[in-house]
């Protein structure tokens, strides 16, 4: 709509998007729906939101609130204008904190409020799973409710007031009476009360007792019994439906930072349920579950692993995770001691054999709780990282009945699954009679969909046996709308569309939702369409784990669920680029979103080499924080490999690409001429006059060329060396003392060592990673074959393959066997370890001694992105932990932003520096200067000094150091 985009540039100041690549990001929401939106914009005030109404009413046009996009019923799409609150309108208004409350702007993300919060001691405790992307905005729209709303409620429950537009073009403060005085909210307050008074006896006898019921309007805020009438409640849950939020208003609660878990495990499901009832009159603040069939797939996902190994005895079917935060936290043992008693009551034991077996294990450590916590609450995608089509289905995932009926309400719901031939996966809210399931199906099949609907029917049917609730925390939406007359009966629907018809008589605010709803198997809303499919392509890399077209890369596109894990801010590495321009696009989920688009044909002919496509891929660093943070597995520095090969074949590659691509091929001759190859550093004005041409910024200095590169000569040859060094190009090249440095530290500790050489007269060898880094697959997999030739012999005898650079030594680990698939590689992989790994290996080896000193009295410890998402930090602290009177810490920080050639790159290098001083730059300029600053990637250490000056070492020069002060003594 040509005339609706122009119209928004002529007024507003926000960002505004048209084109098909955009819109489609912005298609779906972690529920099953697609649907185009017709243009978004993200607005920077209330003028801009104000305008927007306007334009929208004046051209017929429906608008929809967009937070986080992490909606599970379709709340959060439509075929509107979409406005996106999440890049600009997102800050903190008010700050009470003598009072405990706070205003803040509806894109505001819930862990950034409580990170705000927290030095004031105070937090806003409707603790949702999807903290790290929920906005406050969203959540109010569907009234969420988190895992301690048996003890702090739901958000009708701290949601003091809402600022907000109607869809005239009015603003108005929604509270209690006397917080608008104006005409128009008097008329519209009373007409509110008016129903609700009328309404009153209905709503007493349709609407389930249950706590958690967000189904329809919260019209029982009206009545009688809820004098005074707070209007804002009407707003709550209404999916934003009735206003457009600016402002909303909080009620805080003061932070109880010390608690502790009991861990409960069941030999079977059902005893879970029925104790659940049980647990809760302990009054801990949460009661949330965990069944075997999340354990086992977490089990699977490195980052939960360990968790899993730690926590879980046994094999048990179900876990209970008690939560208890008392004020005075000396109480804690005793509620601890509580909760053995009643389990022990109930008939549980570690010794007990059969549906007797079972016990409490306490977690008291604040770290493990953490890893616990986030264990739960990505309970969702875990459940969804099932790598076959058929998934986990969200539709019937939060209905909630009372506690006493919880065990029978789940035996029923699983009698009803197996009745269709599928299973469904539990977890979440056992305290609050609220469990998130969802049976398994494959919705590309039409009879997987008529499954769906006959299994909504039915669990509906059982749900109101129990006068429970349809939709108990995750909204209406387009799933659970529709049967509203079903679950309230005809009259509390009507009364539902007569509230919708006094807020917005022209269906302005995102139509289709609670009232009017479409069928909920209307296959024309699917993101998996009737007519959805993806034609076959060549791709390079082995996708073989997956389904679909490309030998699977149609599957591991569609890993991506939507549910945003990505969008955190804070915390882990993913994803660097979109924590500095919070675009949509910029994120792990809307590349997902744009490849599933492109492959299937839904963006147009050649999308996938399109220079659109370019542009979404741009700005991924390939830092491979989705392969580990992404619960599914979305990898989408391996998929940007596919991606750049594609675009290298149909366009061919830029000169600036093929100086990063080829670099192993002339690095011989830049280094034996190096006075020349450095030239464009030294000679003034030389860089900018070449800025052009080739494509690297003259802001910074490129790597220097070393004159004394390593030689595979420096080191002896060893008749039965016991590890071989695999010598890249940038140490070698670039810091070639950093090689030298490794193989004094292994001769000092006795380990005779051999670097791994092409045959005589070839160039060094290479793991191609600058080929892949630019599309030239074939370039890449010639490298790694001669890599692979020279050090299989070694790995067949179980030599370790010991490197210095984490994105060429773990390449063996990652690319190369993606490149070349087979035993081979995968022993190769296997075999590869970082020096630091090498070194934690020999714990407990009599025969490595590796005695150090103090370099220093601190070690700031900045990790390679690689070595966060193949879990090798660890080993990296272990090592480091032999240097005695060292303190050494670990910076937590996502990708530092250089990236290879990124943070040199033309139109990438301001966004690398601004990934730098997220966190890595300020931590850097703060350390003393009697603190060492390590890092292990090339790019990394190149970052931290040109951002702050400081110049950071390798760890091997750091382990050398140690060994030279102990020379001194």
């Amino acid at each position: 709509m040509p005339q609706l985009s122009d119209l928004l540039q002529t007024r507003v100041q926000g960002d505004v998007l048209f084109d098909s690549f955009s819109r489609g990001r912005y298609a779906t929401d972690a529920s099953l729906y697609q649907m185009f939106p017709l243009g978004i914009l993200s607005p920077k005030s209330e003028d801009d939101i104000r305008a927007a109404i306007d334009i929208a009413s004046e051209q017929g046009v429906p608008i929809l609130a967009r937070g986080g996009g992490t909606s599970q019923c379709g709340q959060t799409v439509n075929e509107a204008l979409v406005l996106d609150n999440t890049q600009y309108f997102n800050d903190i208004l008010e700050l009470d904190v003598e009072n405990q409350r706070c205003v803040v702007r509806p894109g505001i993300v819930l862990d950034e409020l409580n990170r705000a919060l927290k030095p004031h001691g105070l937090w806003f405790p409707v603790d949702v799973s999807t903290a790290s992307r929920a906005t406050i905005g969203g959540m109010t729209g569907n009234n969420s409710c988190g895992g301690k709303s048996l003890r702090y409620g739901m958000m009708r429950d701290n949601v003091i007031s809402i600022k907000a537009f109607l869809a005239d073009g009015s603003h108005h403060h929604f509270g209690l009476p006397g917080s608008d005085g104006s005409p128009a909210y008097k008329a519209l307050s009373d007409d509110m009360i008016r129903l609700g008074t009328r309404e009153a006896e209905e709503i007493d006898a349709r609407f389930p007792k249950v706590m958690r019921r967000v189904g329809g309007y919260n019209i029982d805020a009206l009545t009688p019994a809820q004098a005074p009438v707070n209007l804002a409640q009407l707003l709550v849950g209404s999916e934003g439906t009735l206003a457009y939020s600016t402002a909303i208003e909080l009620k805080l609660w003061p932070i109880l930072s010390q608690k502790v878990l009991g861990v409960c495990h069941f030999a079977t499901f059902h005893q879970a349920m029925d104790a659940a009832q049980h647990l809760v009159t302990l009054k801990p603040q949460g009661v949330e579950l965990v069944d075997s069939t999340m354990i086992a797939l977490a089990r699977d996902i490195p980052m939960f692993r360990k968790t899993i190994e730690e926590v879980v005895t046994g094999a048990p079917e179900a876990l209970l995770l008690a939560e208890f935060a008392e004020e005075d936290p000396t109480r804690h043992p005793q509620k601890l001691k509580e909760l053995e008693e009643m389990m022990g009551n109930l008939g549980f034991s570690w010794s007990g054999t059969g549906k007797n077996w079972g016990g409490v294990t306490a977690v008291t450590d604040a770290a493990m709780q953490g890893r616990i916590a986030d264990l739960r609450s990505s309970g969702l995608n875990i459940m969804m990282s099932m790598k076959d089509d058929g998934k986990p289905v969200s539709f019937v995932e939060d209905c909630a009945v009372e506690l006493p009926d919880l065990a029978e309400y789940t035996a029923g719901l699983t009698d009803i699954f197996e009745k269709y031939g599928t299973k469904g996966t539990w977890y979440a809210h056992a305290s609050v009679g609220c469990l998130h399931v969802r049976p398994v199906l494959n919705l590309k099949l039409d009879k997987d969909v008529k499954t769906m609907r006959a299994i909504a029917e039915e669990c509906f049917d059982l749900v109101a046996k129990y006068k429970g609730s349809h939709s108990g925390e995750h909204g209406d939406g387009l799933v659970r709308s529709e049967f509203h007359e079903k679950m309230f009966g005809p009259r509390m629907a009507a009364n539902f569309a007569e509230v919708k018809q006094r807020f917005d008589p022209k269906g302005l605010f995102n139509p289709g939702k609670i009232v009017n709803a479409p069928k909920m198997d209307d296959r024309r809303l699917f993101r998996y369409g009737p007519d959805y499919a993806a034609p076959e392509i060549r791709t390079e890399l082995d996708w073989s784990e997956w389904t679909g077209s490309g030998g699977g890369f149609q599957g591991a596109i569609e890993m991506c669920n939507n549910n945003g894990a990505c969008r955190k801010l804070k915390g882990g590495v993913m994803c660097p680029s979109f924590r500095v321009t919070r675009k949509e696009r910029d994120l792990t989920r809307g590349r997902a979103n744009t490849l599933r688009l492109a492959i299937t044909g839904q963006l147009g002919p050649d999308a996938l080499t399109s220079d659109q496509m370019a542009e979404t891929m741009k700005l991924c660093v390939s830092c491979k924080g989705c392969k580990r943070e992404c619960p599914t597995g979305v990898d989408m520095a391996r998929m940007k490999i596919e991606v750049m090969s594609a675009r290298a074949k149909a366009h061919g590659i830029s000169l600036h690409d093929r100086l990063v691509g080829y670099l192993p091929r002339y690095a011989r001759w830049a280094s034996r001429l190096s006075f020349l190859a450095n030239l464009r550093n030294t000679v003034p004005g030389l860089a900018r006059a070449s800025e052009r041409l080739t494509g690297f910024t003259a802001t910074r200095d490129l790597p220097k060329w070393s004159a004394k590169p390593f030689r595979n000569d420096e080191v002896a040859p060893q008749d039965a060396p016991q590890a071989v060094i695999f010598a890249d190009c940038f140490n070698r090249y670039f810091e070639p003392e950093n090689l030298r440095a490794a193989v004094k530290v292994l001769g000092a500790a006795d380990v005779s060592v051999h670097v791994a050489a092409a045959p005589s007269g070839e160039r060094p060898l290479c793991c191609g990673r600058t080929f892949l880094s630019v599309g030239l697959v074939e370039e890449a997999k010639a490298e790694a074959r001669r890599l692979v030739d020279a050090l299989l012999p070694f790995a067949k005898e179980g030599l370790p393959i010991v490197g210095l650079e984490p994105s060429c030594l773990l390449t063996l680990r990652d690319e190369i066997p993606g490149l070349l698939p087979g035993e081979d590689t995968a022993l190769l992989a296997r075999q590869a370890r970082m020096l630091e790994e090498y070194i934690a290996d020999q714990d407990g080896n009599p025969d490595f001694t590796l005695e150090l000193r103090s370099p220093a009295p601190k070690i700031l410890l900045h990790g390679h992105c690689h070595q966060k998402a193949m879990g090798v930090m660890s080993s990296i602290e272990k090592t480091l932990s032999r240097i005695p009177d060292t303190e050494i810490e670990t910076v937590e920080t996502s990708c530092c932003g250089m990236a290879g050639s990124f943070g040199y790159g033309l139109d990438t290098h301001d966004v690398s520096r601004k990934m730098a001083e997220a966190d890595l730059a300020p931590a850097v300029r703060n350390a003393a200067d009697t603190t060492l600053i390590v890092a292990d990637g090339t790019s990394c250490r190149h970052q931290v000094t040109d951002t702050t000056g400081r110049k950071p070492i390798h760890v091997a020069r750091l382990l050398e150091m140690a060994l030279k002060q102990r020379g001194t003594r």
